[in-house]
């Protein structure tokens, strides 16, 4: 059969409209971020978390410009590993930044996978702790990676529903929220558990929230006119994502008290529902999740898989079709939902967050220096936004790694020993290519 031959990646030029772009680049961000990361930015920050969305989203939005330069300049359906080769060549560094945000990204699926098993659950008020929720979580996965096999079209067509779905949703939840609480927010004081360090470890947390504009820049090749509109997207999904989680952190906050909060971390929006809508708010709350949740895992696996098949298609990392038949694209889709259901089954979501956190950070951290150290002429790039971005990622990430250290010091040890891994797996892999360059040619 020719699709067990034939493994290059193939992207279907002008199957992603503006629209569909924005829709699927809100359905991972939307996903994620307000229903698994509202408690656990309570956590960490107490009663300043809605203050935090919005500061992770001034990060986010320094972050994004570079993105949005280099989107203009390189439309790519590589995204990120296009760009980092632009910036420091086809050597490790592209490769091992190229792979964190890999990593990232399948971390955020199983998260968002968890975070869809924690709320079904609340549906028949089984607790967050039951092994149902990384059962769901995997059955999700699967789900995902039928859909993706099928086509862009489909996942354009879904995405673009559900984030009409998401977007009308959470903002009636918001202002039912708000309404009935009188828009207050009194019930969360400032004062209580609240450091300056918490805060900026919540906004490291918070910028996971807004990460999923990058999955927009995986698309490149494939969006209408990506010139003029990868950037357009990434400002638009961000925006959108700003108003929905201002608005819904003052709504959770206004119904609930921190210590309420923060013991439903993983379902908190579930728990802000009770009291401000009764039952029915509870019901209308989990469908939206389960809206959310499965949009948002179906545009993160179209989005990586595609991030995996050209780092393979760039040589980056090697690649085994283990008899599988079909392209190379297909064959990255089954090893990302693979890895993102052994995440889902082995870790909870406040570990899984904390990595994906760490990950994606010093990733941004490398795309940041690349463009000011070797692109922001060509891509006609401010230097000022640039560094200001690289001083409030180091800032945050730097707050975060020490709160972890002393809350949960195995998050930083598998952090560290994951970037050690990819790190030495890299240079080896890349040794080997180099030394058998002369022996074989391209691998297509």
């Amino acid at each position: 059969m020719a699709g067990s031959t034939d493994r290059t990646p193939s992207y279907r030029e002008g199957s992603l409209t503006l629209i569909g772009t924005v829709a699927m680049g809100t359905g991972v961000m939307i996903g994620a971020g307000i229903f698994a990361l509202t408690g656990q930015l309570a956590e960490q920050a107490g009663g300043w978390f809605p203050l935090a969305f919005l500061a992770a989203a001034v990060v986010t939005a320094f972050s994004a410009y570079a993105y949005v330069k280099m989107s203009n300049a390189y439309p790519s359906a590589g995204g990120i590993a296009m760009y980092l080769q632009k910036a420091y060549g086809p050597g490790t560094t592209t490769a091992v930044c190229a792979l964190l945000m890999y990593f990232s990204m399948v971390i955020n699926e199983s998260l968002v996978a968890r975070t869809f098993g924690t709320y079904t659950l609340q549906l028949f008020d089984m607790p967050a702790s039951s092994a149902w929720v990384p059962t769901l979580g995997v059955g999700l996965l699967a789900f995902a990676f039928a859909v993706n096999v099928i086509g862009n079209r489909l996942i354009s067509a879904i995405e673009l529903a559900t984030a009409l779905i998401k977007i009308g949703g959470i903002a009636a939840f918001a202002v039912a929220g708000l309404w009935l609480s009188g828009f207050s927010v009194e019930s969360v004081r400032i004062e209580r558990d609240a450091t300056p360090g918490g805060f900026l470890a919540a906004v490291a947390l918070g910028i996971l929230a807004y990460k999923g504009f990058t999955t927009i820049t995986n698309s490149g090749s494939e969006i209408v006119d990506p010139q003029q509109n990868l950037g357009r997207a990434i400002v638009i999904s961000i925006a959108i994502c700003v108003v929905l989680y201002a608005l819904v952190a003052l709504a959770v906050a206004g119904n609930l008290s921190l210590g309420e909060i923060i013991a439903a971390r993983d379902f908190a929006l579930a728990e802000a529902a009770r009291p401000a809508l009764g039952q029915w708010g509870l019901w209308f709350t989990v469908a939206l999740a389960i809206v959310a949740t499965v949009s948002g895992v179906i545009a993160s696996t179209f989005a990586v898989s595609r991030m995996l098949a050209m780092l393979t298609d760039m040589n980056l990392v090697p690649h085994s079709h283990f008899g599988m038949p079909g392209t190379i694209q297909r064959h990255t889709l089954v090893y990302t939902i693979v890895l993102a259901m052994l995440l889902t089954v082995f870790f909870d979501l406040s570990r899984i967050a904390s990595l994906g956190a760490i990950f994606y950070i010093l990733m941004d951290i490398a795309v940041q220096w690349g463009v000011l150290r070797h692109l922001r002429g060509r891509v006609g790039a401010n230097p000022a936004i640039l560094i200001a971005a690289i001083a409030l990622d180091g800032l945050v990430l730097g707050a975060f790694v020490v709160i972890k250290w002393q809350s949960d010091p195995l998050v930083v040890v598998v952090s560290a020993i994951g970037l050690a891994l990819i790190i030495g797996f890299e240079r080896l892999y890349l040794a080997r290519r180099s030394n058998a360059a002369g022996d074989h040619g391209p691998r297509h």
